[in-house]
């Protein structure tokens, strides 16, 4: 583990890509390949390989209390380290290193911890086995007994990269795309080679083995691992997104989540885009996709969805679905009142077959016959074309009626002139989805990459002034500002919250709201300070939820700061009732 955290050291001491690879690629080469395996894991930034279902289930307040209560630290020493290096690992490698002022339960004033460098040194193989003890604990002091005892046989330094592996992110400049380029390197393949294996896999150890033995083609997908989204850009106009392709593939654009379904052997299994699980919030969907005549990987949204008397019905937005969202036990009631289905639009994967190099037009044609061979797609049913607003296909299972549908192929049609795709993008608009997604139909699926094949065209919701009323530091390069501002909204006298927004601002501005930040401090509790609340900015949102989590009852769904508004004083900020018009607007939408 020691040479480990020598290596990440290393890593982090340079900007330079070529010689980050070479580091990496050093290291692994220099291990027998077991080792190499689990640190290839560990610098990729977590403590098990990707594909694995396997939590620590530590958060940062458990490890700040290990932490503290091995340094002998007080919380101001903490919140002093925290402020200035803005990373709990780090904080660890300092702290746990200089004798602090004597605490309860820690070491005696000015007595240093018992060094590890005197104790067995500890693999990187050792330390995942203790990783794995501490996922299987059960209960805050159970774990933080078994994280304490971990970190007890390290020096300071391993420390630091432990919990960094612990919190999962090391923050060293060091992506998982660069370990694989190292891991080409070191054993001698080609990065197509390794990236694919990688990607099939889910396992960046399980890769570096496969290529120390030289057997990357023979790696094979690994069903219930998700894999990569591909992203799309935005476009402004209708005029811009045709400049790309000639012949394009049009869908509406819902305001659901991007969900990637699994299914095999009868399982059907449903991951975000985060890569997590979240079969559990939809129990009503794996049936309906049970039973494919192949194994498949699907690409799609899941909406929540309004059915008409008339047949289809529409998508409803996101404030509705959120009902449904982190529940691991979904009623029956909840499943009647908030109904969901999932619109398919890709197929990444369907019998011994990966598909992501096949062009999207394939991939459509086997996506149609995957589905049409359950019996559920309707082709060319010109009523639901009607209803849907342009051509495409409604699905349901034979036995079911509309009112019961489940699985959809999301409708599509073609548009190559820049006032089709605005007749379309008015439509979408009408039936209250966000706006377009445009698709190159000869385009390949590019896991985790937003270029220019797929294109969205979105509305823009009418932004909002608000008051910042709390300030924290932020992460990463900005170690050191305050760059995550709270904010809020007026109700009369009071100022209620209503999101947190950390993008949008220059480093310049950011820097120079730091000072006045500082300077006007209400309340300092560490990572987070109260402000006087003066300064206004201008966000902008994708939509407006109901939220528990704020005293105002709504959250701004995906805020980003437009410009500072320094010619606006807190009393010309925007209202609560402005809030609840534009939240009654998004609902009339879809009426």
């Amino acid at each position: 583990m020691r040479k480990l955290a020598e290596t990440c050291e290393a890593i982090a001491a340079t900007t330079k890509k070529l010689q980050k690879v070479a580091i990496v690629g050093d290291y692994l080469k220099s291990l027998p390949v077991e080792e190499a395996a689990v640190g290839a894991v560990f610098l990729s930034g977590r403590p098990f390989p990707a594909w694995e279902e396997t939590t620590l289930q530590v958060g940062g307040r458990l490890l700040w209390q290990v932490v503290r209560e091995l340094a002998g630290a007080a919380d101001e020493e903490m919140s002093a380290a925290y402020r200035k290096l803005g990373d709990l690992g780090a904080v660890a490698g300092e702290v746990l290193q200089r004798p602090s002022e004597n605490q309860p339960g820690s070491r005696p004033a000015g007595q240093a911890r018992a060094p590890a460098a005197t104790q067995d040194a500890l693999s990187v193989v050792e330390v995942q086995s203790y990783f794995r003890r501490i996922a299987e604990a059960r209960g805050p002091a159970a774990k933080a007994a078994r994280v304490r005892e971990l970190l007890e046989r390290v020096t300071p330094l391993e420390a630091k990269y432990l919990v960094k592996i612990m919190t999962g992110d090391l923050r060293i400049g060091l992506k998982e795309s660069l370990v694989e380029e190292a891991i080409a390197r070191a054993y001698d393949a080609t990065l197509a080679e390794v990236q694919r294996a990688n990607m099939l896999l889910g396992d960046i150890g399980e890769t570096l083995r496969f290529a120390a033995r030289g057997a990357l083609a023979e790696a094979h997908m690994r069903m219930f691992h998700p894999l990569g989204f591909m992203l799309a850009s935005p476009v402004e106009s209708a005029e811009e997104a045709l400049s790309y392709f000639e012949q394009a593939s049009i869908e509406d654009k819902y305001d659901g989540i991007r969900a990637q379904a699994h299914v095999s052997g009868g399982e059907v299994r449903f991951f975000s885009r985060t890569r997590d699980e979240i079969t559990e919030s939809f129990p009503e969907l794996p049936e309906a996709l049970a039973g494919l005549p192949q194994d498949a990987i699907l690409d799609g949204e899941i909406v929540a969805w309004s059915y008409s008397e008339e047949g289809a019905g529409r998508a409803l937005p996101f404030s509705a679905l959120q009902q449904r969202l982190g529940r691991k036990k979904v009623s029956g009631e909840l499943m009647r009142r908030v109904p969901v289905v999932y619109l398919v639009f890709d197929a990444l994967y369907a019998g011994e077959e990966l598909l992501l190099e096949r062009p999207l037009r394939e991939r459509m044609k086997v996506l149609d016959d995957l589905l049409a061979a359950k019996k559920i797609v309707h082709h060319r049913d010109t009523e639901s074309q009607r209803r849907l607003g342009f051509q495409g296909q409604l699905m349901f299972a034979a036995d079911e009626a509309p009112e019961v549908i489940r699985i959809m192929r999301a409708p599509a049609t073609q548009a190559s002139k820049p006032e089709e795709l605005e007749e379309l993008f008015t439509a979408a608009q009408a039936r209250g989805n966000e706006g377009l997604m445009i698709k190159d139909l000869e385009s390949p699926y590019t896991p985790g990459r937003r270029g220019k094949s797929w294109l969205k065209m979105k509305r823009e919701l009418a932004t909002l002034d608000v008051v910042v009323t709390a300030v924290e530091y932020g992460h990463g390069k900005r170690i050191g500002v305050l760059s995550d501002y709270t904010f809020a909204v007026r109700a009369g006298d009071q100022l209620l919250n209503v999101g947190k927004a950390y993008s949008g601002l220059t480093d310049a501005e950011i820097a120079e709201m730091t000072k006045w930040f500082l300077e006007h401090t209400i309340e300092d509790q560490g990572f987070r300070r109260e402000v006087e609340p003066r300064i206004v900015l201008e966000v902008a949102f994708n939509n407006i939820m109901r939220s528990n989590r704020h005293q105002s009852g709504y959250a701004l769904r995906f805020p980003r700061i437009v410009r500072l508004r320094p010619d606006k004083s807190p009393e010309e900020a925007d209202t609560l009732e402005r809030v609840e018009e534009i939240y009654a607007q998004q609902g009339a939408s879809t009426q």
